[in-house]
């Protein structure tokens, strides 16, 4: 069997690395291949998979559903041309025989319609937590959001018709929620969890034991706050500006305390350009890498820098064990957000300016998230957030509650490769 993975987005090439990686284990692996929609499928490379067709950075970096004035810059950009020929290439690929596993939105999926070969769909942009909760739909504000819930489900009609196709032979959304849903237009929707927590924490964790004094030692240790600036620059830049800004009143607010921010820096942004920011405001790098920083994020590379009763680690090798250690995060970033949130652990969020972490992008992300993110308006209140949060410990437990129900439990790539093999087999 052959099989060509078509996803459009940074992300969305992540999931599908995680989902390929595990058939690859199968004792019947497909013949697989690749093509991502959307930048250069950096995810893709050393993974001995072939891609397929031709690929481009447009300007936007894949956010034009944010902004028109994005999309006009990506067609002059050769927006169009390059999708016309990445079609072609979908299409020479199908008259071989073969599947297809589209990663994404409703663009991989109906180039996997239209291809005329059997498909698999990864829901990866969409929940039905955008427009409800167990309880029902949420209040909206305008008539205009109102309205997005008039057509039954978070996807629209016609990327139902899509995904009931006969030759659509399993689809697997982001949650149970989503799942329910649209098994309600007869789709094979499965619900196998979400990729997104592949990776982070061991399928098993280990067993947690309480000693006597575990309260008195919580009181005594260090506040652990994760920062998530996002990795596409020059955004992720202004990003870690209002965070550090954030910071400084962390610092009054918890004067008593000893405070540690983990860094969790993309490899694609430049130390120097945050190290700045630190050092404007105040902040004092350490020549030698503390026991602190091997400690908490194993990281040899590891920069310390301290202010007052804090320390900040910058990393861009240990992001994993910056979500993992983290009490907290202060999040301008959207797949690292709903990481940290899936680990069961409350995320303040200061909307930015764009291209990706808006207004409106945060307050989407606020629905989809639940109660496990905190938005404010601006970067001085983030302290007052993070202060309120710590002492309401039922809320803690709720937060913790929601994270796992909304991004799932780890393994998900497995499961979903194990019934893909099932279903595109058959």
């Amino acid at each position: 069997m052959k099989l060509l993975c078509l996803s459009n987005g940074h992300g969305e090439d992540v999931i599908a690395v995680r989902i390929l990686q595990e058939l690859q284990q199968h004792p019947n692996c497909p013949n697989l291949a690749a093509l991502p929609l959307v930048g250069e499928g950096q995810a893709y490379s050393g993974l001995g998979i072939p891609v397929i067709g031709k690929m481009q950075r447009m300007p936007s970096g894949g956010f034009i559903y944010m902004d028109s004035r994005q999309l006009m810059r990506d067609i002059k950009g050769g927006l169009l041309q390059l999708t016309l020929a990445q079609f072609k290439a979908v299409r020479s690929w199908a008259k071989s025989g073969g599947v297809i596993l589209a990663v994404g939105d409703i663009v991989p999926l109906l180039f996997a319609w239209l291809s005329g070969c059997d498909y698999a769909f990864v829901g990866t942009a969409k929940s039905e937590y955008y427009l409800r909760d167990e309880a029902g739909v949420l209040p909206r504000k305008s008539w205009g959001e109102r309205s997005e819930s008039w057509w039954g489900s978070v996807y629209l009609p016609w990327e139902r018709w899509l995904m009931s196709r006969p030759r659509c032979k399993a689809v697997f959304p982001r949650d149970k929620l989503t799942t329910d849903i649209l098994q309600q237009w007869s789709i094979p929707a499965f619900d196998l969890g979400n990729p997104m927590m592949d990776g982070i924490l061991p399928e098993i964790p280990p067993a947690i034991f309480y000693e006597r004094d575990a309260e008195l030692k919580e009181t005594k240790r260090s506040l652990i706050i994760t920062l998530l600036p996002g990795s596409r620059p020059p955004e992720a830049y202004d990003n870690w500006q209002q965070i550090i800004l954030a910071v400084d009143g962390l610092i009054k607010v918890f004067s008593r305390r000893s405070i540690v921010l983990l860094g969790a820096i993309a490899p694609t942004l430049n130390l120097d350009s945050l190290r700045q920011v630190l050092v404007s405001q105040g902040w004092r790098k350490l020549e030698e890498v503390t026991e602190l920083a091997i400690s908490l994020v194993e990281d040899p590379a590891a920069e310390t820098f301290t202010k007052e009763n804090c320390s900040l680690i910058l990393t861009t090798n240990a992001y994993s064990k910056c979500l993992i250690n983290g009490d907290v995060a202060i999040a301008m970033a959207g797949t690292a957000t709903e990481q940290f949130i899936g680990l069961g652990k409350p995320a303040i969020a200061i909307p930015g300016s764009g291209p990706q972490y808006t207004p409106a992008f945060a307050e989407a992300q606020s629905r989809l998230l639940g109660l496990s993110l905190i938005l404010v308006k601006q970067s001085i209140d983030v302290a007052t957030a993070v202060q309120s949060l710590f002492r309401d410990p039922d809320r803690l437990q709720l937060i913790a509650e929601n994270g796992a129900k909304r991004m799932g439990e780890p393994g998900a790539a497995r499961r979903i490769s194990n019934c893909l093999m099932e279903r595109l087999s058959s």
